[in-house]
């Protein structure tokens, strides 16, 4: 374990043997850092704060606050951290609250840029980019390898579907489809994540696929239903079609963005 002289690490805090602790850094007595993580100078990690293996924390950044909610009173909530993720400069990451179920999740092999934001409750999925000065507000949800540009901001109780990509200076008050691609404020969508699918591998027959049932789904001025229905007949049967369209179904307490 490297600690350097000037960093206050309580003696609670557990920490996997080769931890590396940098200047001035402040770690709680409830925080479990796991092998090979990396907090860099002048970060701080507090609270009921669980971060996994081989993770980068970078300057001030602080992880594992408490929330920016009136509501909380002190209660034992987490923030869970997995492994490979990145945090950088002046990041914010806050524990959950006892009504909004207790914790904080971020997955695996994340970066969270200089400035974003991660508010209580928010559930972050693997492989997912948060640009500079991203905010998300309380209880959103993050499929995986999706994309935040730049200054987005989420509104409280949002879902973002896998492999979507917001545009940066974008507000989103409403969930954002899996797949897709969005910008403005209030954002809107402008089609597939074309660029996003390709980059991932996705083969062309999917990616028409998606094509077709974004131009059935949201531009037919069809009901989801009747456009459900339009897609099941009329494209071709693939996994991420179908994802869409149980996302369409999922209960949204905003709606969702077209």
């Amino acid at each position: 374990m490297e600690i350097h002289s000037t960093a206050v690490v309580s003696p609670k805090a557990e920490l996997a043997e080769d931890v590396k602790i940098e200047a001035f850094s402040v770690i709680g007595p409830r925080v479990t850092i796991g092998s090979g993580t990396v907090v860099g100078p002048h970060a701080v990690i507090d609270g009921w704060t669980i971060i996994g293996e081989r993770n980068q924390i970078f300057p001030f950044a602080t992880v594992g606050y408490p929330p920016q909610d009136l509501s909380y009173r002190g209660e034992e909530t987490q923030l869970v951290i997995g492994n490979d993720n990145i945090i950088r400069e002046n990041a914010t990451i806050n524990r959950g609250t006892q009504r909004g179920g207790g914790a904080t999740r971020i997955g695996n092999q994340n970066l969270v840029m200089a400035y974003a934001h991660i508010a209580h409750d928010c559930t972050i999925g693997n492989r997912v980019i948060l640009a500079n000065a991203t905010t998300l507000g309380g209880h959103v949800r993050i499929d995986d390898c999706a994309i935040l540009g730049g200054l987005v901001a989420i509104h409280q109780f949002i879902r973002i579907g896998a492999y979507s990509f917001i545009g940066g200076k974008s507000g989103l008050r409403m969930d954002m489809p899996p797949y897709m691609l969005a910008f403005g404020a209030p954002a809107k969508l402008y089609g597939p994540n074309l660029v996003g699918l390709r980059r991932h591998g996705f083969p062309r027959t999917t990616i028409q696929a998606l094509k077709n049932s974004y131009r059935i789904m949201f531009r037919s001025g069809l009901t989801v239903v009747e456009a459900i229905e339009s897609i099941r007949q009329e494209v071709e049967d693939v996994p991420e079609v179908e994802n869409l369209i149980q996302f369409m179904l999922g209960r949204s307490k905003r709606g969702v963005t077209r």
